[in-house]
This record gives C-alpha cells, structure tokens and sequence, in this order.
C-alpha cells in the first residue's frame, strides 16, 4: 500500500508540473471546464478535460 501512495504523489506531481504546457495547447479551456470566483478565490473545476482524459488514458491502457 505503501508504495501505491507513492506512486499516486509522484503523478500528482508531474500532473502538476505539465499544467502551464496543457494550458498553453488549450487544454482546461474546454467547454464544460468551469472557473469562478467566490468568497474572493478562484475555482476551477475541469469537468471536460477530467473526462477527455479519461478516455485517452482509456484507449492508451486497452492498446497497452
């Protein structure tokens, strides 16, 4: 268990630092991708680009 931890932190890691490239090809900015402002921070919620990975991760694992 221990080493799946560690497997999820350095996904999360490396899912964190590819943010500004994604953004800069667009992806976050899909329709279905929310940003608001409320209580004087903004939130994002990336509803499309969660499911639009989703399904090449999908496609990516079935050819693998």
């Amino acid at each position: 268990m221990f080493r799946w931890l560690i497997v999820i932190l350095l996904v999360l890691v490396v899912a964190n630092g590819m943010t500004p490239p994604l953004r800069r090809l667009g992806v976050g900015k899909l329709p279905g991708d929310f940003r608001f402002k409320l209580f004087g921070r903004e939130w994002f919620l990336p509803i499309a680009t969660t499911a639009l990975l989703t399904v090449l991760a999908s496609v990516i694992a079935r050819f693998v």
